[in-house]
């Protein structure tokens, strides 16, 4: 049997837009490089907002970083020498990636990740509920209610500065332009996906 010693861990960034959790990755990751780990960066290349080649935060705070979509790729870059591995916004990942992070936590790697863990409906977003589940520390961050102050858990989209729709394509890239934080009762969505909720049920 593997010596459970050997074995990694992961950590699990997860809250709101404008939470700060690519703020606060980073800010991990650079520690990881101030500690003279060896670490490696990756963000899904769907986020290509401020810079293709690194991750970045809200506030300026960047590191390189590789683009890519195929969660496969990352086994292609890291090494036996990686031992710390940074993934921004892994809910546009499919969910493959849970078993791909679970086989580097094996080979003694210290993972960490962050995403947004409801998307703009308030359901739960792709692999975040089962990375959350199997994680070793979650560390969930609140962003400010830009309408009434208060602590902010969704992030709503908007359209033409009113809200979108559930039926909306769940995956539309942007920022302040198109999105707002917003707590429990300021937070408008018309409907909860039918899906989610039979999903729900058959459990």
């Amino acid at each position: 049997m593997k010596n459970k010693s050997t074995r990694g861990t992961l950590e699990v960034i997860c809250g709101s837009m404008f939470s700060g959790k690519s703020e606060e990755l980073i800010r991990r990751l650079k520690r990881s490089e101030i500690a003279k780990r060896n670490v490696i960066a990756f963000k899904h290349s769907l986020d290509n907002r401020k810079s293709v080649h690194d991750l970045t935060s809200h506030n300026g705070a960047r590191i390189r970083a590789f683009a890519i979509d195929d969660p496969l790729k990352i086994n292609k870059s890291v090494t036996n020498d990686t031992e710390v591995i940074g993934i921004d916004e892994v809910q546009f990942f499919h969910s493959s990636i849970i078993s791909i992070i679970m086989d580097l936590v094996e080979q003694g790697k210290h993972v960490i990740v962050s995403g947004l863990d409801l998307d703009f409906r308030g359901v739960p977003f792709g692999c975040m509920p089962g990375l959350l589940a199997i994680a070793d520390n979650i560390t969930k961050l609140k962003a400010i209610c830009i309408k009434c102050g208060k602590d902010a858990h969704h992030t709503q989209r908007l359209v033409d500065g009113k809200p979108a729709k559930a039926s909306d394509p769940i995956i539309v890239i942007g920022a302040e332009e198109c999105y707002q934080a917003r707590c429990r009762d300021c937070f408008i969505i018309d409907q909860i996906p039918l899906t989610w909720i039979a999903q729900q049920k058959e459990k």
